[in-house]
């Protein structure tokens, strides 16, 4: 999970499995010592929180006055018997995405997106479907990565504990450690179990990569975005304006295993590549709260495709979603993965935080994808041996004309690139 700029997060149960740095909250001595005499007193903040702010105002078909009534009417002797019963209140509403962190948990949920991290790299959430803790994306280079761990694998233990009933905070705290120990996550694919020991590491994120390959459709540029980091858009804007200059003919725009990141850098890439029209919106209980749009600022206007797969996640969707409603760029490989919510992560006085889902998101025509994902233009999958044996036995082929899913992107992208240089003849004709 990452915090944006104005405090609202993506795939809302993702926490990236890292070390973290802890920003400067304006925590307040006066409320902390409030609440250690009334821990009334934060159970009171929470319930409000929710009742402010949360998406659906029946609070799935609660009586959220009731609710407050019945734990206010509590008697608490510590914190974490107040800390159990906001838990117990939160369950109510059915949302594994709305959740309380205690204050080690608030601290591990935050990730410093500038650089270097330290973990086994990781997204992870709670699966809408079955409940179950599920990895959104290993992150690309990573420990997790290197192991095979796959987009959509369920953890059914962390060093033999089951992960029935667990949560995203409490998973953190298991999985977590110091560099050099190893954790053995039990996932289960395809109804098969299997152990993997994964060795912790320092984890060091370059979100931008790219390069031109000559085809016989033309110079092409790749760019691969492995995450929507803080330095992503930077470095997206570069690639594109060094490719400009190479004056490549069309772009394959690599969103695979991306299991996206801040809210603000999707919108700042789509700009890159759209000059009018929508990106995205974001829709509150109490109606639409923004709308994002291209401003004329295009880098480039050549013929593009994106591939995606089951791992492209929240930014990635929203990126690929604005861009597919705008006929911007024609998606290829398999279905995204399908978490469209915004949270509001706030900090409360004694330390602990609470994530509230306050929105949906939207692509420009108005689906919502959340649960549904983004599906494909052109479907082009790959078996999960197929994956394995490119991203793990054969990295070196990844967009190149070795890889499968690029060799059919850069075969359809040569035909739009076509298209558009007949377009251009009869013009100057």
């Amino acid at each position: 999970m990452v915090i944006t700029r104005n405090g609202l997060v993506l795939g809302a149960t993702a926490v990236t499995l890292s070390t973290i740095a802890v920003t400067s909250l304006g925590l307040h001595s006066q409320g902390q010592a409030l609440f250690k005499e009334s821990p009334k007193e934060l159970v009171d903040e929470v319930w409000q929180i929710i009742y402010r702010q949360y998406v659906d105002g029946t609070f799935n078909q609660v009586d959220w006055q009731a609710v407050r009534r019945e734990y206010l009417n509590k008697s608490y002797g510590n914190r974490q018997q107040a800390y159990k019963s906001i838990r117990e209140m939160l369950k109510k509403l059915d949302d594994p995405y709305t959740r309380f962190m205690d204050p080690k948990e608030f601290k591990n949920m935050q990730v410093d997106t500038s650089g270097e991290l330290t973990g086994v790299g990781i997204q992870i959430g709670m699966g809408e479907e079955t409940k179950r803790l599920t990895v959104i994306a290993p992150i690309e280079d990573t420990p997790a990565f290197k192991a095979g761990i796959q987009a959509k694998d369920i953890i059914t233990k962390i060093d033999g504990k089951s992960t029935e009933g667990m949560d995203t905070n409490q998973a953190v705290s298991l999985i977590r450690g110091k560099v050099g120990t190893s954790v053995v996550l039990t996932i289960s694919r395809n109804g098969k179990e299997k152990d993997i020991r994964i060795v912790r590491a320092k984890i060091e994120i370059h979100p931008v990569r790219y390069s031109q390959q000559r085809t016989k459709q033309g110079l092409i540029g790749y760019i691969r975005l492995n995450q929507f980091s803080a330095n992503a858009t930077k470095e997206m804007r570069d690639a594109i304006k060094d490719l400009e200059r190479k004056k490549v003919e069309g772009y394959v725009l690599d969103l695979r295993g991306n299991p996206g990141g801040l809210l603000y850098s999707s919108v700042e890439i789509a700009r890159m590549w759209l000059d009018k029209g929508t990106i995205v919106a974001t829709k509150s209980r109490f109606g639409e709260r923004e709308r994002e749009v291209a401003r004329g600022r295009a880098l480039t206007n050549k013929p593009m495709v994106i591939l995606v797969d089951k791992g492209s996640a929240s930014a990635s969707e929203i990126l690929s979603g604005a861009l597919q409603d705008n006929k911007r760029a024609i998606l290829i490989g398999s279905k995204t993965f399908g978490k469209g919510l915004v949270q509001s992560v706030r900090p409360l006085d004694d330390g602990s935080g609470v994530a509230v889902t306050i929105a949906k998101y939207f692509t420009p025509k108005g689906r919502d994808i959340n649960k549904q994902g983004i599906a494909p233009d052109v479907k082009f999958e790959m078996t999960d041996e197929q994956r394995k044996t490119l991203w793990l036995k054969e990295r070196q082929t990844v967009g190149t004309l070795a890889d499968p899913q690029f060799a059919k992107a850069v075969e359809v992208l040569g035909e739009n690139i076509a298209k558009r240089n007949s377009r251009a003849e009869k013009t100057q004709k």
